[in-house]
């Protein structure tokens, strides 16, 4: 395969110029995060019209012109599964890359699984076939040999014909506006959990008070100062379970840190006074300074409508070819119900509730909420086995009296074409994650999005 090897500035500002005029450019990274405060960024792919090169950050003085080929007017930047390569681009630049167009996203919304893994969505889209033999590759490591750098490369190889198959499916079915608005707030929540009260994410904290609340940040932060000053992650300073616990113990006497379960590692006994003291500013705060709470109600009841409208939206979603988990999650569910029964309907609409979620089933769950719609089984060996009845009644607006299979409540537009069964040998296989790979070169590391087979 042919590629060009990117290693000097002068190359990479070449490089630069001659994809600049292309109507598209694919790219993919490899990184390793499990050591370091930051990934380490090893290695950039690119597939730009003809042109297939690979960019080595560890030989450069500075990647900033290739985010800045990414960031400029004038084409479709490729991805699969590229939160991280979003992630790069923002933190060195403070740009977003121009007109990103995820195939993993956009693959769900044409009825293919989601999160796909590259290699599946080659497989059943292109029927082509990717080797996955290097996902535990140390890429600081130098040099790379051979197959280590076509496997980088395949990477991106096919992505460009990946979005050009699956752009024509998502115009053919009008659902182009939808991707586009879906790329629109996804990478703006990444942006979000990149600057703003990103504290909120450590794991364990639904229910504690604002005081509780307000210690737990005061913790994060100094976590995070001292994460990034020793250049290691986060959690190996400090585990998310140890700030829960010290915040609803609410005590800065240093001996009643020590006694908690894990602080008796030696760094953390060095810095027993530190903790005190963000523990301290956490108690010292005034109460209208405190951080409000986010209120997570979970009843019997809420539990029990929450699953069934999860069903009736994985139903929907199938008949409709769309990807159930990406049209909506549990959470979401819980939070469209919370939202539904709230007499305040001034705060911010769940996910369910917006854009094009909203066109798809907010009809459909309004009515089901209402009671103007049933729910019965039509077929229970069909992937969407479930059916949905208008109300029938006398008493019944003339408008909705319309019996259906879910199509007539149901906003889907023109369907894309039915999606072959995925062949499978036994018990089907495992996916593993290209994010995974990466940080789980010496350790494990829960993955944020599924990328690539192991």
């Amino acid at each position: 395969m042919n590629y060009r090897n990117i290693v000097t500035d002068e190359d990479l500002k070449s490089f630069c110029r001659a994809i600049a005029q292309c109507p598209t450019i694919a790219f993919d990274t490899e990184f390793i995060s499990e050591h370091t405060y930051r990934p380490i960024l090893c290695l950039i792919q690119v597939a730009a019209g003809d042109e297939l090169a690979v960019i080595d950050p560890l030989e450069l003085k500075s990647v900033k012109p290739f985010w800045e080929a990414i960031a400029a007017p004038g084409h479709v930047t490729i991805v699969h599964a590229g939160r991280s390569e979003l992630e790069f681009c923002l933190h060195d630049l403070g740009k977003r890359p121009t007109a990103l167009f995820d195939v993993q996203i956009a693959a769900g919304m044409i009825g293919y699984e989601y999160p796909a893994g590259y290699g599946t969505l080659l497989a059943r889209i292109l029927g082509e076939k990717v080797k996955k033999h290097e996902t535990r590759t140390d890429w600081r490591r130098r040099p790379l040999n051979k197959k280590q750098i076509d496997y980088a490369i395949g990477d991106v190889a096919h992505l460009q014909r990946l979005y050009e198959t699956i752009k024509h499916e998502l115009t053919e079915c009008n659902r182009l506006s939808w991707l586009e608005e879906e790329m629109e707030t996804w990478q703006s929540e990444v942006e979000t959990a990149l600057s703003h009260e990103r504290w909120r994410r450590v794991s364990g904290n639904a229910g504690l008070s604002e005081r509780e609340l307000a210690i737990l940040r005061e913790l994060y932060h100094w976590r995070e100062a001292e994460a990034q000053r020793r250049d290691q992650p986060a959690k190996r300073i400090l585990r998310d379970d140890l700030i829960v616990e010290l915040a609803k113990r609410g005590s800065s006497d240093p001996k009643q840190i020590a006694v908690v379960r894990g602080m008796e590692r030696g760094d953390l006994a060095r810095r027993i006074d530190t903790l005190s003291a963000s523990i301290q500013r956490g108690i010292d705060l005034p109460d209208d300074k405190c951080p409000e709470r986010i209120p997570v109600e979970q009843t019997p009841q809420l539990s029990v409508l929450g699953q069934f409208l999860f069903a009736a939206l994985g139903s929907v979603s199938r008949k409709a070819r769309l990807a159930p988990s990406l049209v909506g999650t549990p959470n979401d569910i819980r939070d469209l119900i919370n939202f539904d029964a709230s007499k305040n309907k001034v705060r911010k609409p769940p996910r369910l509730a917006r854009g094009w979620r909203e066109q798809f089933v907010g009809r459909l769950f309004e009515e089901l909420l209402g009671g103007k719609v049933s729910v019965r089984i039509a077929d229970p060996h069909d992937d969407a086995p479930l059916a949905f009845d208008r109300d029938l009644s006398p008493d019944a607006d003339e408008s909705t009296q319309d019996p259906g299979d879910g199509e007539s409540v149901v906003n889907a537009g023109k369907l894309p074409p039915p999606r072959p069964p995925r062949k499978t040998r036994g018990r089907s296989s495992s996916h593993r994650s290209k994010s995974s790979a990466k940080r789980n070169a010496s350790s494990a590391n829960p993955p944020k999005k599924r990328k690539s087979e192991g």
